[in-house]
């Protein structure tokens, strides 16, 4: 099996007994620290008076809990809690990193009640030990989510992923790099990178309308840096649909993929993943990369953690079996086929061939244009696809039906476009008839293979 749910699922829930984390605790993030794992992790609290608000709100503090096989948790602390103006209104989703010897967490800062896009961004947290903060910082000074640290520098730089404009749409996820730590909470440095973020986007939507955001922290794999997503279809409509997807990222260049998943590892199915305070939602946040497998971390209906283990080695075949790092090379005797002038229907133009491998020979179709705009088809023959051995002097395939006749003497008009497909004995050709008058159409013919042979 290539992904399995944990039995123990939901492996953290909330803790009535703490009014911080009473309500709900998810999307948490694991580290490892010794012989030990931590897990970060958004915690919400019971609604109590706010000193920036009317009413009384439910907010978002930071926890970490700490376990010996990742399973179980215990000694459950906040770790990091609103008190500066840019987080005041709630510290959400924290994805964690160790760099170096400190602990990088980056997590969503509210400053604004209601939420709203300019008033999410963000938040930076530094620890030593997971136990205390020693800095903190604002990092985007405008609409993002779920930045996270690459573990190490690659080519000298600091590497960082996020989500930009997370509630903006459409959201980009998009790569940062940094020469220094402090780059990474320069507010100049981040204004000017914002001009032209579209530079730094990685393009992992497969369908027009898709939402993407960054799951978990890259992961280094022997194969490339590994990173868990979400792809949320249908975002603006009332039953959006979740799902969890991975990506494998060059280890030298991270802008080049190098393999993903063709279809979600993941979607809302059991209970506890469409019952909750936001129903059929599950959302990827931390990631472990073990001998043989990958524990997945995951949050809830937002409202718990879960866990799945991944089996590794099928995993990875499947990611690079998926990889479309096909490299094609432009023939140097191209153009291989040229109008020819004192041919006066291909004198023109002589472009969008056909071709079909018959016989052992390349036969080529190909639409040829005179120079008044009539198109015929063309006849040529190579034995390796690319040298011509014969081409014939005269068109094979002219306009003959109303349809495809001119009617508007200079315009274009005839036979365009061939497409040949072979179906048992005979050869079918599709093709564009124009009379230059009436829209364009969709034509068809055929002939015996032994006819068009001969």
């Amino acid at each position: 099996m290539l992904i399995e749910r944990s039995n123990k699922n939901p492996i953290l829930k909330p803790k009535k007994s703490q009014t911080w984390e009473a309500v709900a605790v998810f999307n948490g993030c694991p580290v490892k620290k010794g012989n030990k794992i931590y897990l970060l992790y958004r915690a919400l609290s019971l609604p109590h008076y706010h000193a920036n608000a009317e009413t009384k709100l439910m907010v978002s503090n930071i926890g970490v809990a700490e376990s010996k096989d990742g399973i179980n948790f215990s000694n459950r602390e906040p770790i990091i809690v609103p008190e500066l103006p840019w987080e005041k209104f709630g510290c959400e989703d924290p994805r964690v990193t160790k760099f170096g010897n400190k602990y990088f967490i980056f997590y969503t800062a509210i400053s604004v009640w209601p939420p709203r896009a300019e008033g999410i961004r963000v938040g930076l947290a530094i620890s030593k030990n997971l136990k205390s903060i020693q800095e903190k910082h604002l990092v985007t000074p405008f609409n993002a989510k779920a930045m996270a640290l690459f573990p190490e520098k690659i080519n000298g730089k600091i590497y960082a992923i996020l989500t930009v404009n997370t509630d903006l749409p459409p959201s980009k996820i998009c790569l940062a790099t940094f020469n220094k730590e402090s780059d990474i909470w320069s507010e100049a440095k981040w204004k000017k990178w914002y001009q032209n973020f579209e530079k730094n986007v990685l393009t992992l939507e497969k369908h027009q309308g898709e939402q993407i955001e960054v799951g978990s922290p890259p992961i280094k794999t022997k194969y490339g840096w590994l990173l868990f997503y979400a792809n949320i279809k249908n975002y603006f409509s009332q039953k959006p649909i979740f799902a969890i997807e991975a990506v494998l990222l060059d280890l030298k260049d991270p802008f080049k993929i190098i393999g993903r998943t063709k279809n979600p590892l993941l979607t809302p199915e059991e209970y506890y993943e469409k019952i909750g305070l936001v129903p059929d939602v599950i959302f990827p946040s931390g990631a472990i990369l073990k001998k043989n497998s990958i524990d997945l971390y995951y949050g809830a209906t937002d409202m718990t953690c879960c866990l799945a283990t991944i089996n590794s080695s099928l995993f990875f075949k499947k990611l690079l079996d998926n990889k479309k790092n096909i490299n094609l090379i432009r023939a140097k005797e191209n153009p291989i086929i040229s109008p020819i002038k004192e041919n006066v229907w291909e004198s023109k133009a002589t472009l969008n061939p056909a071709a079909i491998y018959l016989n052992d020979k390349v036969h080529i179709i190909y639409r040829a244009q005179a120079e008044d705009n009539t198109s015929v088809f063309g006849y040529a023959q190579s034995f390796n696809g690319i040298s011509i051995d014969y081409r014939s002097s005269q068109p094979i395939y002219v306009a003959r039906e109303s349809f495809e006749k001119k009617l508007t003497p200079g315009g274009n008009s005839g036979v365009e476009d061939p497409r040949i497909t072979k179906i048992g004995n005979k050869i079918y050709m599709l093709y564009t008839a124009f009379d230059g008058k009436n829209p364009p159409r969709i034509a068809l013919t055929w002939i015996k293979e032994k006819d068009f042979l001969n």
